[in-house]
């Protein structure tokens, strides 16, 4: 059955290809030429988000080596400790919001070091899974249409990072037998 899917699994994007070009002849569209201007739009995009991006690596760059990354978890610690969430969760909780590769990392050292099954790991796993990399979201997709004033969606989406880190131990606890 594995062997079937992984067979279905590989062949569904070539037949799509197939399928697209095949309704762009019945239509009568030049499929290349869509083809060839949507990858020159694609391309323009790209360069477009470039200097946003680079502001965004450079502004996590700054607050990793800069300290301020561990002197924003010593701040949030107290608060970590009244609500019984774990002190090893503050860093990988105020990275989410800056970087998906950087909370991945924090999430995977969690897991080796403690195991998926553990308090901790399942803390991670719940504050992983109901955060979002809201700066370079907005940075990316705003960015690219050209939207200058997120102040509202950063600040729903910062609202929303919070409230997972605020409750993720707190769901977890309530599965614990």
């Amino acid at each position: 059955m594995n062997s079937l899917i992984n067979t279905l699994g590989a062949w569904v994007l070539p037949l799509m290809v197939v399928a697209i070009v095949l309704f762009g002849l019945f239509k009568k569209i030049k499929v290349f030429d869509c083809f060839i201007q949507g990858a020159k739009s694609g391309a323009l995009t790209v360069y477009e988000l470039i200097p946003t991006l680079t502001g965004l690596v450079v502004a996590i760059t700054m607050l990793k080596e800069s300290g301020a990354m561990l002197l924003a978890a010593k701040l949030f610690s107290p608060l970590a400790a009244f609500l019984n969430i774990p002190e090893e969760i503050i860093p990988m909780s105020l990275i989410s919001p800056i970087s998906g590769g950087g909370s991945l990392s924090f999430f995977e050292s969690i897991l080796k070091e403690n195991g998926p099954d553990s308090f901790l790991g399942r803390v991670g796993s719940v504050l992983m899974g109901s955060t979002d990399t809201t700066l370079y979201a907005v940075t990316v997709y705003y960015g690219a249409v050209l939207i200058k004033k997120t102040r509202h969606t950063l600040f729903a989406g910062l609202c929303a990072d919070f409230t997972s880190f605020l409750l993720c131990s707190f769901f977890v606890n309530l599965t614990i037998d």
